[in-house]
């Protein structure tokens, strides 16, 4: 029999070790584009020949608390997201959800046009599409 016995859930045990691990190290990223493990609302981008698009994941906030500029070739999405109510006499001893207030800045490419862009928040998810410049769409050559 072994002298080594772990009481605990080793799932759990591995996400503290992997936590302790990123604080070490600075939270470096996974890649070039990523951002922070932690950060709020988590973001999917990309384009299409004609937009740019932008979904942001943010259960759990209201839209009137959600304020989208576009500003100096950048996009910045802020705003918060307030706690739930807890049982009265309860005590918290985990929180894995994010509360409070919240601001992501994107830097938007050069062919981003800021006069075309539309917003719309529904069922926690926030997509936005930013136009592209009529200059800078592909456009086919006729060849004489």
């Amino acid at each position: 029999m072994s002298d080594f016995y772990f009481g605990g859930d080793i799932f759990s045990e591995l996400d503290r070790l992997q936590r302790q691990m990123s604080s070490l190290f600075g939270n470096f990223p996974s890649s070039i584009r990523s951002s922070r493990a932690d950060a709020f609302p988590q973001l999917n981008i990309g384009s299409t020949d004609d937009a740019i698009h932008i979904v942001a994941f943010a259960p759990g906030v209201e839209s009137s608390s959600l304020d989208v500029t576009v500003e100096k070739g950048t996009l910045t999405i802020s705003g918060e997201r307030k706690a739930q109510e807890t049982v009265e006499g309860s005590r918290t001893y985990a929180k894995e959800r994010f509360t409070g207030s919240f601001r992501r800045v994107i830097e938007l490419p050069q062919n981003a046009d800021p006069d075309k862009v539309e917003a719309r928040y529904e069922n926690g998810t926030l997509s936005i599409t930013i136009g592209k410049r009529e200059a800078s769409k592909p456009r086919a050559i006729t060849i004489q």
